[in-house]
């Protein structure tokens, strides 16, 4: 069969450096860190006092108090990024079928704030299990599609992919797939998380996974630089709306890019660290580009994993170097975690968006906070260090990968009519 072509129309973001797009891309090309000092709980106890909040989020924006209080965070920022995106596709009740749009989102984690929450209230209770009736339904990580279907009226297929931190890029994928094989017209896609809670930050400070730079959280997230010590969790949403092309073009649509293909692959190693010498990574971006029918020269940018571990940076780096060969010195690489955070099963989004952004504006975002070069790195790939670079982008791609050994990786080119 014919497959079709996919396009991105509709954009939303809610991030630690921006709650839509234009304020995220405005803080991405500027270099803005979100991190600072935690505001959701006392700290005082805790390794790691610092992450990349969003901030100033009022969830009243989108919905009223009652429905508020029945979604955990991480539905609410569902809510926020894909009101966005599907008012930026232009799409109304008069111009789909609503049972040929779907809804495939990522989550990592999902609700744990709230089963945090509920399970401390348990324990001060006299042993009488008391709970929320909204406890599962806030809790569960598919809860976040269900709401965007429900909310609009959304009867195609609708799923959460759970995949670790490539959870929203397996989710853009599956998106991709779906439409081009003809089964849907539009899907919502992307990601969201909110894992900035006692437990989250617990759970990672006993993995020795995030970075302890208390004395300077503006300056922790460092992918790259030899003083990294450690990722900075991040939390939000990003959601893009996937259009076959065709549909896209018969509504007049306004087409962001296409995507060329989408990849995948497992380490098959360890339950948190890479492989050493990236073979799963490797694997991933080969699937990528055989997938998009391109060859290693037509990749103009790569947006990283690019977590600011010291195992995961310099094993992502050597897995490009190994499939772009000589052409890897020409690519703009770059991490926008140094800026976010890293947002667990919502990076895929927002990294996606960022790249995408990049090929719009022909600006490659920095990779910021770098001061001191490792020798473990090859200093003559380009990372794109502390200030964002002009540079016209045909071809892009966005690396995501998660514990157990999940890689994903999508490309996006521009539309060739």
């Amino acid at each position: 069969m014919t497959l079709k072509r996919v396009v991105v129309t509709g954009l939303g973001a809610l991030t630690p450096i921006g709650n839509n797009i234009q304020e995220y891309w405005e803080g991405l090309i500027n270099g803005v860190s979100g991190a600072a000092p935690i505001t959701y709980y006392d700290t005082e106890k805790h390794k790691t006092k610092f992450a990349c909040e969003v901030k100033n989020f009022n969830v009243e924006d989108y919905m009223d108090r009652k429905e508020a209080r029945r979604l955990d965070k991480f539905a609410q920022y569902a809510i926020a990024a894909s009101d966005e995106a599907i008012k930026d596709a232009g799409i109304t009740d008069d111009n789909v079928q609503k049972n040929r749009v779907g809804v495939i989102w990522g989550a990592g984690i999902g609700g744990l704030e709230t089963f945090q929450d509920e399970v401390i209230y348990y324990t001060k209770c006299d042993g009488t299990p008391k709970f929320n009736p909204f406890f599962i339904p806030k809790m569960i990580a598919d809860i976040a599609p269900a709401h965007i279907s429900m909310r609009n009226g959304y009867m195609g297929p609708n799923y959460t992919t759970v995949s670790a931190c490539a959870s929203s890029a397996n989710a853009l994928i599956d998106a991709f797939n779906y439409i081009r094989l003809g089964m849907c017209d539009v899907i919502i896609s992307g990601g969201s998380e909110a894992a900035i809670t006692i437990a989250g930050m617990g759970g990672f400070n006993a993995l020795h996974a995030l970075s302890t730079r208390n004395e300077s959280p503006e300056t922790a997230s460092r992918p790259f630089d030899a003083m990294r010590d450690g990722f900075v969790l991040g939390e939000g949403a990003g959601a893009l709306v996937l259009e076959e092309y065709e549909h896209a073009k018969a509504r007049g649509a306004k087409i962001y890019c296409e995507i060329g293909g989408g990849g995948m692959s497992s380490d098959a190693y360890h339950l948190t660290a890479p492989h050493p010498e990236g073979i799963g990574v490797i694997a991933v971006m080969e699937n990528t580009l055989r997938d998009a029918g391109m060859k290693p020269e037509d990749i103009d940018h790569i947006n990283t994993h690019g977590t600011s571990t010291p195992l995961g940076d310099v094993a992502e780096l050597k897995a490009i170097s190994h499939v772009f060969g000589d052409h890897a010195k020409t690519i703009n690489i770059n991490s926008t975690k140094s800026m976010t955070g890293h947002l667990l099963g919502a990076a895929g989004a927002i990294e996606a968006i960022a790249s995408i952004l990049a090929m719009q504006h022909g600006i490659v975002p920095p990779t910021i906070n770098h001061s001191v070069v490792d020798e473990k790195i090859d200093p003559s790939l380009n990372l794109t260090l502390n200030k964002a670079q002009k540079r016209e982008i045909n071809v892009a791609m966005s690396n995501t990968f998660g514990f157990g050994g999940h890689n994903a990786c999508v490309l996006f080119k521009k539309v060739a009519e």
